[in-house]
């Protein structure tokens, strides 16, 4: 399983929300570059960056500091927010993204998925409060069901599906295990894993998910790394066990 430190953009500065709002944020870092640098010295090998602004309004607002990430860095890094449109994602593969998530337009033009695909790896995001999967930075009801649409971009040429369980992203209250053992064994598609991860004993739940003789292929970590609950290092020791 892949361990994926996050890296959350807002404003130009690196930072958290609790359950998805933007009236609860937390500033960690106002250098989100040396952070990067900070994750991949520790041995991760992939970054996980968002633009918590363009996700709200499709706008590419901290393009330029996610292109200095990928500079900085000898690891992959996977980004997503704000990717409505091939020319988004194009720009971000331009910046050095190895990996785009689209998560409202998968949700509202399911076909753009496959578009992106043909052209660049891409992972869906699928960001939900219970069943229901959210768009705009979490802000509005998507109305689709979050099995129905894993099972749909299985066959999309998407790579993986990032899954969030809203309720707990920023909380430390533990991951949704059982929801996404039941995304697990509704697609074929990678699952990566984000949302809750408090303590080295959550990510050893999460390696014991199975379906068949699959498992999920990442875990994305945020604030438990930020607050010191444990370190990039101990979490990989912990995952190679």
């Amino acid at each position: 399983m892949q361990f994926f430190p996050a890296i959350d953009l807002r404003g130009g500065r690196c930072v958290r929300l609790y359950q998805g709002s933007y009236d609860a944020e937390t500033a960690y870092s106002d250098d989100p570059v040396d952070q990067a640098r900070q994750f991949a010295a520790s041995g991760a090998p992939w970054l996980h960056v968002v633009d918590l602004d363009a996700a709200r309004t499709g706008e590419p607002v901290n393009l330029a500091i996610i292109a200095a990430i990928a500079a900085c860095v000898d690891v992959p890094v996977q980004t997503g927010g704000g990717v409505r449109s091939l020319d988004a994602a194009a720009a971000l593969a331009d910046a050095g993204v190895a990996r785009v998530v689209i998560g409202t337009a998968a949700v509202e033009n399911p076909g753009l998925v496959e578009q992106v695909a043909a052209r660049q790896p891409v992972a869906v995001g699928l960001d939900a409060r219970g069943q229901e999967v959210a768009t705009h930075g979490w802000e509005r009801g998507g109305g689709k069901d979050l099995l129905a649409l894993a099972a749909h971009f299985e066959s999309s040429g998407a790579e993986a599906a990032v899954v969030t369980e809203i309720s707990r992203d920023g909380t430390m209250s533990g991951p949704d295990t059982e929801g996404l053992a039941a995304v697990l064994a509704t697609t074929g598609l990678a699952v990566i894993a984000s949302g809750g991860v408090a303590e080295l004993s959550d990510l050893t739940a999460l390696a014991a998910i199975t379906s068949g003789n699959r498992r999920l292929a990442g875990v994305i970590v945020g604030r438990a790394l930020y607050e010191g609950r444990f370190t990039v290092e101990q979490a990989l020791g912990k995952l190679d066990q």
